[in-house]
């Protein structure tokens, strides 16, 4: 298959991970659906980048949000209310990461992805991450999603989910500073084995706000096939996740459904995961501060 067949794969990918998230939180959570759909009204900035194209699955998600340049940050700082994607490599100046810094202090969610790391995190939240100086090659690798005690995630994640994740070459893995501080939401045992460290999704609280960095990108633009179970058709693993009903068998068959593999949505569904949690999560706290406030 050519990269760009596997490309558009993974692009209709997402529109499928997105619906199955919201009819998902419809089955098992009736609240949680009602305020994920609350958290689109919250104003989603992204900053362009080279490598990474985060705008590209809001676009699929039909997430509102505005594309603006690195340097945009250099002459004003986001609001608290806000949240900012930072997307790879993370060209952003000394005053643009202060600005940055101030942000996330006041209440904001910041979310970075691969060379962020030294660009970013470094320079404005020392002692936490760092790149461990071994760049990784291009490769697909197995990933392990820790839901922990959250909630939101354990109603879309089970134990039978098995995503693979792209890993661009050139990828910095993660070192964890401070154990106490930093959580680990995803972690791969591949990564590991081959380049020293396993986390690939990790946040940290700052001030009021919240930091989250990825190793490589969150746009999966390829995925590969080594299981039986994910040659199946997406089909498969929507009767997996979901109550499926004639009504939505009819949906997703009018959305293309016949166009991807169990594979691609699988590993499409686990990152939209992660992205809608962040979503959740910040809409959770500007609750808790309008409560906090009456």
């Amino acid at each position: 298959m050519e990269e760009k067949d596997k490309d558009k794969g993974m692009f209709k990918a997402y529109q499928f991970a997105q619906e199955m998230i919201r009819d998902r939180l419809r089955d098992v959570d009736e609240n949680a659906a009602k305020e994920l759909d609350a958290a689109r009204e919250n104003e989603v900035i992204v900053a362009r980048g080279s490598y990474d194209y985060i705008e590209r699955v809001f676009s699929q998600m039909d997430m509102p949000h505005k594309v603006v340049d690195p340097m945009a940050f250099d002459a004003f700082g986001p609001s608290a209310e806000q949240i900012v994607f930072l997307n790879c490599p993370g060209a952003v100046s000394e005053d643009g990461v202060r600005n940055l810094v101030r942000f996330v202090e006041q209440g904001g969610f910041l979310f970075t992805t691969d060379w962020a790391l030294k660009h970013v995190i470094e320079v404005g939240f020392p002692g936490t991450l760092r790149y461990n100086g071994k760049p990784t090659a291009d490769e697909v690798v197995r990933v392990e999603i820790d839901a922990g005690e959250d909630p939101f995630l354990k109603s879309l994640i089970s134990e039978k989910d098995d995503p693979l994740w792209w890993i661009e070459g050139s990828s910095y893995p993660i070192e964890i500073l401070d154990e106490n501080r930093v959580d680990v939401l995803v972690r791969s045992k591949e990564v590991r084995e081959k380049y020293g460290e396993s986390p690939v999704f990790t946040s940290f609280d700052y001030g009021k706000g919240k930091v989250y960095h990825m190793i490589s990108h969150f746009y999966l633009q390829r995925t590969e096939t080594r299981t039986l179970r994910q040659t199946q058709s997406s089909a498969s693993y929507m009767e997996e996740k979901l109550c499926m009903n004639e009504e939505r068998r009819m949906k997703y068959d009018g959305m293309g459904l016949r166009e991807t593999s169990l594979g691609e949505v699988e590993s499409a569904y686990s990152s939209s995961a992660l992205m809608n949690m962040v979503m959740y999560e910040k809409a959770s706290s500007l609750n808790q501060t309008i409560d906090d406030e009456l």
